[in-house]
């Protein structure tokens, strides 16, 4: 910033200030030159060269109370620049100065008027006018003075706003300055309206009962009225003018950024921020659509982040559906938000390593980003301890040990059903670690069997001992249906469950099915089922025919 800019800045609002008190004095000027000037004698005159040098004075005391008032300011703006550092106790003085300086300054403006007026009263007396007369003289100067300062803070504001708003409040949140005055919208209204409404009546009533007073004739009279009439008209529209000209000029500013910035953010833009200048209510609708346009922003991070931890947890499930050894093996999860924490996997024989087909399926408490990080974390240390030696309860003991270590204090838990293969015996073994249990499907006899077993969640205790179960014998065209409870106890508008039995008459409708459509033909009537009510909890099913060799 140049040496010059930053004289401007600093002194902009006093010679704003010094302007609106020239216009003032001016309007006053014209008052006693036209509409008084059938009352000015010698000694009238005699008494305003005389006085004129107090009034002036009174001004200059007042403004230097004024340059007073601004030193914080003023030694802050010295201060600004890229590398400024700005003392924390400066910022807040200047801060409540600079958004109180336009009531300051009126305040300030406003005394001086007053003590002006009483000045000349006490000097018109001395030069002996009339009571009467002086009563009108300081009654004209006061409505001047309204005038003057009316327009002065408005004026006052729109320099701050433009000016030093940006400098001292570069993220806006002048609504949240504690120990300021703030003017809303309505005392705006009102304010203009006082100004070239009612001030202007009382300076016509008072021109009427200054013809009143003077005992002339008719004509004179008539002639007297209609020069104070036609000097007030143009003051008020001139006045007036001003004024509708800067209140609408600092709500067109403001509600234009308004608009604008909404206007991006309905087309996903959200680069745009409203630039905050005041601390009325305008200035807290503006500061609301910025945090309003920060929480998108977040948002949108956040869902850019679920979606990618989506995509890692969908990885972490089996990439297609399982055929060996004379089984079909499919499995699906369908999660209600963006990650979930069902978990299904695919163990496959490693001919290194005698090892069955494994499946495991499981549920963790909770939902989202938690709920996916247990499903991860369990996957993970299932796989690594399948990769040594040990009988299937032992491998989910162990699981469960290391899983009461990572979510000690926590109260997540999972629940687990690991299914066994051994496609060279046809048996069956499964631990049940607090999961459903199993459905064993066999279309020959047209019977439903569970896959029960004893054992508690994953996490809960570390001392639980678990047990494997077992069932010997498969013939071809048997079914096993493994799956969360989200399937069974997903709701219908009504609030009824799907429930097992529905479950089940869908296996036996489809028994001769593959296994990837009878998956299929489950979820989709439990989506029909739900119709409008959503899914409320993730689903996963996992369905393994035993096939004719």
């Amino acid at each position: 910033m140049t040496r010059f800019r930053l004289f401007c800045l600093k002194n902009v609002m006093f010679v704003a200030n010094l302007a609106a008190t020239a216009v003032g004095s001016g309007l006053l000027y014209v008052i006693y030159e036209f509409i008084l000037r059938d009352h000015k004698t010698d000694q009238y005159v005699e008494f305003h060269i005389r006085t004129s040098n107090y009034l002036g004075a009174i001004f200059a005391l007042c403004f230097a109370i004024i340059i007073v008032y601004e030193w914080p300011i003023r030694r802050y703006l010295d201060r600004i620049g890229p590398n400024a550092s700005i003392p924390v106790n400066l910022q807040s003085i200047v801060e409540k100065r600079l958004l109180n300086e336009p009531y300051f300054i009126i305040g300030i403006d406003m005394a001086a008027w007053f003590t002006g007026g009483v000045t000349f009263a006490v000097f018109e007396r001395h030069f002996g006018l009339p009571w009467q007369e002086i009563s009108m003289n300081r009654f004209d100067a006061l409505l001047t003075g309204l005038l003057s300062t009316t327009l002065a803070f408005f004026l006052l504001e729109r320099i701050l706003q433009i000016y030093l708003v940006p400098w001292v409040f570069p993220r806006g949140k002048l609504y949240h300055v504690k120990g300021t005055r703030r003017i809303n919208l309505a005392v705006r209204l009102y304010a203009v309206f006082v100004a070239i409404s009612l001030i202007p009546l009382l300076a016509i009533l008072a021109s009427l009962y200054r013809v009143s007073l003077s005992n002339r004739p008719p004509a004179e009279s008539f002639e007297m009225f209609s020069s104070g009439l036609w000097t007030i008209i143009p003051i008020v529209m001139f006045v007036g003018a001003g004024l509708v000209l800067i209140i609408s000029l600092n709500l067109k500013k403001s509600l234009d950024a308004m608009v604008l910035v909404l206007k991006q953010v309905t087309k996903g833009k959200l680069g745009l921020r409203v630039n905050v200048t005041s601390n009325d209510e305008i200035g807290y609708v503006g500061d609301v659509i910025n945090e309003m346009t920060e929480g998108l922003i977040e948002r949108d991070r956040m869902r850019q982040s679920l979606d990618l931890a989506m995509e890692v947890q969908q990885n972490l499930l089996p990439k297609g559906n399982l055929k060996i050894d004379g089984f079909d093996i499919a499995g699906r999860s369908i999660y209600c938000d963006e990650t979930g924490g069902d978990y299904y996997d695919f163990i496959i024989p490693d001919e290194t390593k005698d090892r069955n087909i494994g499946v495991a399926i499981g549920d963790v408490s909770g939902h989202g980003i938690p709920a996916a990080l247990l499903m991860a974390t369990v996957r993970s240390s299932l796989r690594l301890r399948l990769s040594l030696p040990g009988s299937i309860d032992r491998i989910i003991t162990d699981v469960n040990r290391q899983l009461v270590y990572d979510v000690e204090d926590t109260g997540q838990f999972m629940t687990m059903f690991y299914l066994d293969i051994d496609a060279a015996n046809q048996k069956l073994n499964w631990v049940r670690a607090g999961h459903e249990p199993g459905i064993f499907y066999d279309p020959g006899t047209g019977t439903f069997e569970e896959l029960k077993g004893s054992g508690v969640a994953l996490g809960v205790s570390e001392e639980w001992q678990y047990e494997a179960n077992e069932r010997i014998g498969l013939a071809p065209g048997q079914i096993i249906v493994l799956s969360t409870d989200g399937v069974w106890e997903a709701h219908n508008p009504d609030g009824e469950i799907f429930g097992k039995k529905r479950l089940n008459d869908i296996i036996r409708q489809h028994a001769a099915a593959k296994a990837e459509e009878i998956i299929e033909a489950v979820i989709t009537a439990v989506n029909q089922y739900q119709n409008e009510s959503g899914a409320e909890d993730d689903i996963t099913l996992i369905v393994i025919k035993k096939e004719a060799v």
